[in-house]
């Protein structure tokens, strides 16, 4: 079987990383989301949160998975027997950054984990989840940049509608 993993910390999810996810899942057996539970950062919304919103985004999807993890993203690619991570792309910045993890990731694995750039539709290029919560702050969703359920817990979270 062929699996992989996308790792990061999805909060929130954007239709950015659900491209990649829709992508990702054709591609392989088996696609886990893992959703970094990173202490040392103070996210908007609880892992749980984030999480159940992953899996309501993904519940068509019957080759995916969602799971939350901390520490390295290798580590718990082997738990799993996962070889593949995948990165979404947006811009030459963001593959400066990739490239570095990936050769480390590579490097920490004993060259056993690779890691596939999926760049992201030119529709949401721009788009990442601290520009959603920026603009949320101030009562405003953004067009085609979040699910629903992502919108209607940004207007929960900053009491608006």
């Amino acid at each position: 079987m062929r699996n992989a993993i996308y790792p990061g910390s999805f909060d929130p999810v954007t239709l950015g990383h659900i491209d990649i996810i829709r992508r990702s899942a054709s591609m392989f057996d088996s696609l886990v989301i893992g959703v970094l539970n990173n202490n040392a950062k103070t996210p908007l919304f609880s892992v749980e949160n984030r999480v159940n919103m992953l899996k309501a985004v993904v519940s068509d999807m019957d080759n995916v998975s969602v799971e939350v993890f901390d520490g390295l993203t290798v580590d718990f690619a082997k738990q799993h027997d996962i070889s593949v991570i995948v990165r979404g792309l947006r811009a030459v910045t963001d593959y400066e950054y990739e490239v570095q993890i990936a050769q480390s990731n590579r490097q920490v694995s004993g060259e056993t984990i690779d890691t596939i750039f999926l760049t992201t539709s030119l529709k949401y290029s721009y788009l990442s989840s601290s520009l959603v919560k920026e603009y949320a702050k101030y009562g405003v969703i953004a067009p085609d940049t979040v699910p629903e359920v992502v919108a209607d817990a940004l207007r929960k979270e900053f009491n608006f509608q």
